[in-house]
């Protein structure tokens, strides 16, 4: 323990700015994307310490059809009692290592948050802007233009993720939460993004889980795994050109695709949790109830999905400014008992407004909408005897661990998701955020006595923001 003590102050003291190839974590981060190539010089090792804090308020209501009647905590669909109250903080430590020229060691901690309530590591990866231990011009040209990254790291599937929350970092994004259904994960693998002008073009391969094993998996549990470990390959081109001093432009293509994972968490990676807290949940916030407001499709095994995303900003005046995001994204994939293939849709579009001194203020409105397909338990595969269950909740299927008596079949079905958010905030500082929301969100089409069976859930929530 003093060893380690010892170690964090001497990199403290030692400590210069952030690296110029990795994304800053304060204002200046917002609207950076891939980390374009920027000129670098090596005097020696060197180490940057950053962190992120948020505190959320959270003074939301949630309402079902079932609301009437009195809240029993063995119900599936009865909503847990609400008051407004803060909620659990979250922090991240950043560790970035200057290596050598044009070599850096990113390594990131979730020290606290709602679904790790503990320090857990979110991923480590090198990034190379330049390969001085390759003694080739050829080598030295390639690298003008290419970044190359290995490890474990976020998957870069689109461009919401770089104006996602991500537990104690909320200060790229101008709301208070991430999309309904939130891409994000880290995954094991190399990526490699190539700047030439205005175009990127990234490729990427990754094992296609989040936690990965060892064990050889049985062909009979999971149609489409063939047996293996399948990687996942993920591609995008993007269009980013600022024209003239007042407009921007960023207009990209993502697609991810892996034939059988087994355990694929594109669609719910997320370590942190929501800042919706307590909401649309029989129990109270925990490390199980942790992702509210959000859908996950549960396509866990086979997945192609793809992401359209168009940023636009204009500056009509000295600070001021009017950006736009819009995505529109459509996912097709089953899990690893499911017979069929299922869809999910989401688009959303964010409209930002920000204004005064180094656009310290804005204000912000959001629509983001999702309709998914939800499996019937006539999709799924019964296996070794084992027949599948039907969960109470989503209706998404799931092996029952040990044989059990059969359940009427659950036909599929379509549900519909949709919220409306508006938000104002505040940079006190270049690393000090505050900001609140006024958010309603609707689900349709789930089954009746499913805790989503004509629930909505709306209110005010605030938040506080510190990244350095």
């Amino acid at each position: 323990m003093k060893r380690t003590i010892f170690t964090v102050t001497v990199a403290l003291l030692f400590s210069s700015f952030m690296f110029a190839q990795i994304r800053p974590t304060d204002q200046t981060g917002i609207n950076v994307f891939e980390t374009p190539k920027t000129p670098t010089e090596f005097s020696g090792l060197k180490v940057d310490i950053g962190g992120s804090f948020s505190q959320p308020y959270i003074g939301l209501s949630h309402s079902n059809s079932s609301s009437a009647l009195p809240y029993n905590a063995n119900s599936s669909n009865t909503l847990f009692p609400l008051a407004s109250n803060f909620s659990l903080a979250m922090a991240n430590l950043y560790l970035n290592t200057y290596l050598a020229d044009g070599v850096t060691l990113n390594f990131t901690l979730y020290l606290a948050s709602k679904h790790h309530n503990e320090t857990w590591v979110k991923g480590g990866f090198v990034q190379f802007d330049k390969l001085p231990f390759i003694k080739l011009d050829l080598v030295d040209n390639i690298m003008k233009y290419t970044t190359i990254k290995v490890g474990q790291m976020e998957v870069n599937y689109g461009d919401a993720h770089f104006r996602r929350s991500d537990g104690g970092n909320a200060i790229y994004n101008p709301f208070m939460e991430n999309y309904i259904m939130d891409e994000f994960a880290t995954e094991i693998g190399a990526e490699a993004d190539i700047h030439v002008k205005d175009f990127t073009v990234v490729a990427s391969v990754t094992d296609g889980e989040l936690n990965g094993n060892l064990q050889q998996i049985d062909p009979a549990k999971s149609p489409a795994s063939n047996g293996s470990h399948n990687p996942a390959f993920i591609g995008k081109l993007a269009y980013d050109k600022q024209i003239g001093e007042k407009l921007r432009v960023r207009l990209s293509a993502s697609g991810y695709y892996t034939a059988g994972s087994v355990s694929n968490t594109l669609f719910g990676g997320d370590r942190t949790g929501s800042n919706y807290s307590g909401v649309m949940y029989v129990a109270g916030p925990g490390t199980g109830t942790a992702f509210n407001g959000r859908y996950n499709p549960g396509l866990s095994d086979k997945l192609l999905t793809g992401m359209g995303n168009l940023f636009i900003k204009f500056t009509p005046i000295e600070n001021l400014s009017i950006e736009s995001f819009t995505t529109i994204e459509k996912a097709k994939g089953r899990n690893s008992v499911e017979l069929t293939e299922r869809n999910a849709t989401q688009t959303a579009t964010d409209l930002v407004v920000r204004f005064g001194k180094n656009e310290n203020f804005f204000v912000g409105a959001r629509y983001n909408k999702v309709n998914a397909d939800v499996a019937g338990s006539a999709a799924v595969a019964a296996v070794a005897g084992k027949p599948a269950v039907v969960d109470p909740v989503l209706g998404v299927t799931a092996l029952a661990v040990k044989p059990v008596p059969a359940v009427a079949a659950v036909p599929a079905y379509s549900v519909g998701i949709d919220r409306l958010a508006f938000s104002a905030g505040w940079f006190v500082t270049k690393n000090i955020l505050a900001k609140v929301e006024y958010v309603k969100q609707n689900y349709n089409g789930f089954p009746a006595a499913n805790i989503y069976d004509g629930a909505q859930f709306k209110g005010l929530t605030a938040e506080a923001v510190i990244s350095f």
